[in-house]
């Protein structure tokens, strides 16, 4: 029980450290808000041209788009979240410091981590999710017990964004400078989350790739349970298992890891 009281309270630490930033999330959500208005006039030209575009209608279409700039800081689709943080402190020596708390690294970044995502959802993803679901036709669910379906399979994208993320920032310890391994983390949260276009709309076999990768778990699946084009069971195992690889990954990197720290100076 202590050991949850412990990460409850870092989670609910990283939740008011990001409330402070009112500016930066008034910012956000106008960012949020004018990029999604780009991407549906963008999705509603193609979706012209190409009707039923990976299986999708207009108004499916336009739901996906406003649920993608909900979740993009939510999930940190592109980066942003603690990754940076943690490979500068893995940089100038200072996780020896975390390494000496009484609590396990990966769980302390998780727990962080969560913190993160609930303020950026409330914070930050509700507004341009409710702007353009009044604003445009979309195709969202009647029935609350999706909605709650929906909230499980964002929990568990939340794990697999961390996992992904808690990897990358990892590389920190065999890396001199992490500035590459995150531009790669913005490319491919940009292009296999389906931030872009759905992955739906990809050519085979790219598309069967693509969708076979843990990043679709994060926006695409999600996305597809709450318009009813998928089964909640197939998507919570399909998430539940790049979970559970991810972050026993995540594990045995951290392990190898710290076997032998070597900081800077001493």
């Amino acid at each position: 029980m202590g050991s949850v009281r412990l990460y409850a309270a870092v989670a609910a630490g990283s939740f008011r450290r990001y409330a402070t930033y009112r500016v930066a999330t008034a910012a956000g959500v106008f960012t949020n808000t004018v990029f999604g208005l780009i991407l549906v006039y963008t999705y509603l030209a193609l979706w012209d041209e190409r009707p039923q575009l990976g299986g999708y209608d207009q108004s499916q279409a336009v739901t996906y788009v406003w649920l993608g700039q909900a979740l993009f800081a939510t999930l940190a689709l592109q980066g942003g979240g603690f990754e940076a943080e943690l490979m500068e402190r893995i940089r100038t020596g200072a996780v020896a410091i975390d390494l000496y708390r009484p609590a396990d690294l990966q769980l302390w970044w998780f727990a962080a981590d969560l913190g993160r995502s609930f303020f950026q959802l409330l914070g930050r993803g509700v507004i341009p999710f409710a702007f353009g679901a009044l604003v445009f036709p979309s195709a969202l669910p009647s029935d609350p017990s999706l909605w709650l379906r929906f909230l499980l399979a964002l929990l568990l994208a939340m794990v697999v964004s961390f996992g992904i993320r808690f990897l990358v920032a990892l590389s920190g310890f065999w890396l001199l400078d992490g500035t590459g391994a995150l531009q790669m983390l913005m490319v491919t949260g940009m292009f296999c989350t389906g931030m872009a276009l759905p992955l739906n709309a990809f050519p085979e076999p790219l598309g069967g790739i693509v969708r076979a990768l843990p990043w679709s778990a994060m926006l695409q699946m999600p996305a597809d349970l709450l318009m009813g084009e998928t089964g909640a069971l197939r998507t919570y195992a399909f998430q539940a298992g790049w979970a559970v690889v991810l972050l026993v990954l995540g594990r045995m990197v951290q392990v190898a890891a710290t076997r032998r720290v070597v900081v800077q100076g001493g």
